[in-house]
């Protein structure tokens, strides 16, 4: 029985690119396995002649092979062992050639999940773990910035061994069971399974005489004092990044990060709005009526004075310019709010009751406010009796 074509095999036109040629055997070994084809008696023929077609047509010598002499480059089919060797590379599209096939498109579609070829043999050694600290900061340390020494209790490279985790400097040696890869296959049928070598955990190497001090692993814990800049204009969820002041790596692995999160305290006298700040000053009754100038403090320990207006309410708001918190990355610095509460006598004496009580009397224009609320009240009313 004559041989299909390998591109008739596939799909494909014979001007088909690499990616055109993979993506197309991808999806016939996924729709031909065997697995999932039980009731039709063809489907593991067809499924190995697509491999077949997909190992000559992948090499580019194979396919130009192919492209020039058909399947008489290829003397034995897919049981073949010998035929013509273009540029002295190879013999006949077989089973073992097959089972390549397959596996370059099963590493291609799960190596980097499973650990494939395309990762680049063993790992690495272990980078160290991201560190956080968590910083509380005063309002008045966030306007100004500040440096500050901070504690982390974190792990380092081990002075004994330096990060070698081996013992009086000897060095470790390959792995035996998995020859310094890192990984072990296992061939199930048409897969071949990688997973970490279980003797090394991945590293390749293995200590044969690990150090006492740090026993095998290549670091210790410590408490670390390290200076940091705190910008000014930070606020709370601040995040400060100090690369390589992570935990260390293991076995000489590199560092990991420390991230530092900014927390703004609460203050006594000023609340926060980005770059705006807002301060509720009280004020008297008298003053709110009379007028006249208070004295308020800034952020930056200084002192203005703000002229109240006469006749103030409470809630009247003033803008000091400039006298808020500077932006974290530069700009304009934010501004200062002044709200007024008009606070109202308590504990008066019988004599200040008295004053009130003919001030009072005086003083129905004086309420412009209450008396147009007052009217509305009795216009509702007389609205509902009708």
């Amino acid at each position: 029985m004559a041989k299909r074509d390998y591109y008739e095999v596939l799909g494909i036109s014979r001007g088909a690119s690499a990616d055109e040629i993979k993506k197309a055997y991808r999806t016939k070994a996924k729709e031909l396995h065997p697995d999932r084809n039980k009731d039709n008696p063809n489907a593991e023929t067809q499924f190995k002649e697509a491999g077949e077609a997909y190992d000559v047509l992948k090499d580019p010598d194979k396919k130009a092979a192919y492209d020039r002499f058909g399947h008489a480059a290829f003397d034995g089919g897919m049981g073949g062992g010998g035929g013509p060797r273009p540029g002295g590379g190879f013999g006949g599209a077989g089973q073992g050639d097959f089972a390549s096939a397959f596996s370059d498109v099963f590493d291609d579609l799960f190596g980097d999940f499973m650990g494939g070829r395309g990762s680049g043999g063993r790992q690495r050694a272990a980078r160290g773990a991201d560190l956080r600290y968590n910083l509380r900061v005063t309002l008045e340390d966030a306007y100004k910035g500040m440096q500050k020494t901070i504690n982390v209790p974190t792990s380092v490279a081990c002075g004994e061994c330096n990060g070698t985790g081996a013992e009086g400097g000897s060095e470790p040696t390959t792995c035996p069971t998995c020859s310094g890869m890192g990984k072990v296959r296992a061939q199930q049928g048409f897969f071949t399974v990688e997973r970490t070598c279980p003797t090394c955990s991945g590293l390749g190497q293995i200590i044969k005489n690990p150090c006492n001090a740090c026993h095998g692993q290549g670091r210790v814990d410590k408490d670390r004092a390290l200076n940091v800049n705190i910008p000014a204009g930070v606020e709370t969820g601040t995040r400060i990044r100090l690369a390589g002041e992570g935990e260390a790596g293991m076995r000489g692995g590199p560092p990991g990060d420390l991230y530092i999160f900014i927390e703004v305290a609460k203050h006594d006298i000023f609340e926060r709005e980005e770059t705006n700040l807002f301060c509720r000053v009280p004020v008297s009754m008298t003053a709110a009526a009379l007028g006249g100038d208070i004295e308020v403090p800034t952020i930056d320990g200084g002192r203005s004075r703000v002229k109240i207006p006469a006749g103030s309410q409470s809630g009247r708001q003033m803008r000091l310019r400039n006298k808020g918190m500077p932006a974290l990355r530069g700009g304009a610095t934010g501004d200062m709010f002044i709200e007024l509460a008009v606070e109202t006598p308590v504990n008066l004496t019988s004599r200040q009751k008295e004053l009130l009580r003919e001030f009072e009397a005086l003083s129905e224009d004086n309420n412009p406010e209450s008396k147009s609320f007052f009217s509305s009240v009795k216009s509702f009313w007389d609205s509902m009796k009708s």
